[in-house]
């Protein structure tokens, strides 16, 4: 068990954040036969409730005191898959375009260059920063709002409209919390290495 930034983090695995974590891993190959098939008001509702879980489990942790190892590593990794598999089902369908997916898929490819340099210094994954959980939380919103324009016309040109505004706010924040992440990653390695030489 240790402290980071106040926070007690701990060993444990059975946690209902950790939970919450996996049923969204759970959920995406349920929301990709969805989308698939064109069930969109189903694969909408999947899209809710992951949503709803991605902002329960880091709440729910802090609030309990069960922020752990695995939670910390479970979480980013159920929002990338949820964020990275829910955008090429909608590419697939021709509701976003290919280019989205490219800019938001560079981001997280850009985030995994830097763990080799990280684990040279004896450092693992950064913590997440406040705009990457801001941009997640709009990017979370956005692609459901863009499913739910496909399933009434009478309410596509406003559901969508919301649905992108959220996409690129979310893309924007996306982009510059990986900016801030990689100074920081820059700062640690630099320091660990002035560390070590002294």
């Amino acid at each position: 068990m240790s402290a980071t930034g106040g926070q007690v983090v701990s060993d444990r695995v059975l946690t209902i954040p950790n939970g919450l974590s996996l049923l969204r891993l759970v959920l995406v190959p349920v929301f990709v036969v969805l989308l698939v098939g064109r069930h969109d008001g189903w694969a909408f509702a999947v899209l809710v409730l992951s949503s709803a879980s991605d902002y329960l489990d880091g709440n729910l942790a802090r609030r309990w005191g069960q922020v752990t190892r695995l939670g910390q590593v479970l979480d980013p990794f159920a929002d990338r898959l949820t964020i990275l598999t829910t955008l090429l089902g909608l590419a697939y369908r021709d509701l976003v375009p290919w280019w989205l997916v490219a800019v938001l898929v560079a981001r997280d490819v850009t985030m995994l260059v830097t763990l080799p340099f990280l684990a040279r210094v004896g450092h693992g994954v950064l913590p997440v920063h406040f705009l990457g959980k801001a941009g997640t939380f709009c990017l979370m919103y956005a692609f459901p709002l863009i499913l739910l324009s496909q399933v009434s016309a009478s309410i596509e040109t406003v559901v969508a409209s919301i649905g992108w505004a959220f996409a690129l706010w979310g893309t924007g924040l996306y982009w510059w919390a990986g900016l801030l992440y990689l100074r920081q990653v820059v700062t640690v390695v630099r320091s660990e290495r002035a560390a070590g030489g002294a």
